[in-house]
């Protein structure tokens, strides 16, 4: 099974596997060779501490490892007909309150919910997927259902 991501969203994620990879760990790996040749491990915090760092880094690289492994590119391009698909962001008004709110749909690696980065298949993302500006959406959240009118469409 593929997780769709943006471009941006699987070179930021490569970055970080290059710098863990290339920069962190081989830099880690010295430091804990130069603090186990100090003697005594079992009192040595540098060591100690130079392991477990190791240990981190090497869990963060499996899991980039597989979320890169099953990450499906997908294009952030609006669609001919301008509807909502993957990487557009909306804004959306409530219609009860008029409070405006910005998302952009992401795929689960990028989700930042400050910044309104959604998921796509979240059950915001999963409501407005294949709308159109000006379509009367409703979504049930937590607290209840909501019927939000589409905005504004963009994709960057």
């Amino acid at each position: 099974m593929s997780d769709p991501i943006s471009k941006e969203g699987f070179d930021k994620l490569m970055e970080e596997w290059k710098r863990l990879k290339f920069v962190e760990r081989p830099e880690m790996q010295r430091q804990v060779g130069a603090a186990a040749a100090e003697g005594d491990r079992s009192e040595n915090a540098a060591y100690t501490y130079g392991k477990m760092r190791l240990r981190d880094i090497d869990r963060r690289l499996r899991e980039l490892d597989k979320i890169l492994d099953h990450a499906k590119v997908v294009s952030t391009e609006a669609p001919a007909d301008g509807s909502i698909r993957f990487g557009a962001t909306v804004t959306l008004e409530d219609r009860k309150t008029r409070k405006k709110r910005v998302y952009t749909l992401v795929g689960v690696q990028e989700i930042d919910p400050l910044q309104g980065r959604i998921s796509v298949s979240s059950p915001v993302g999963q409501a407005l997927i294949g709308k159109k500006k000006g379509a009367i959406v409703p979504i049930t959240v937590p607290r209840g259902a909501i019927e939000y009118s589409i905005i504004e469409i963009e994709y960057k």
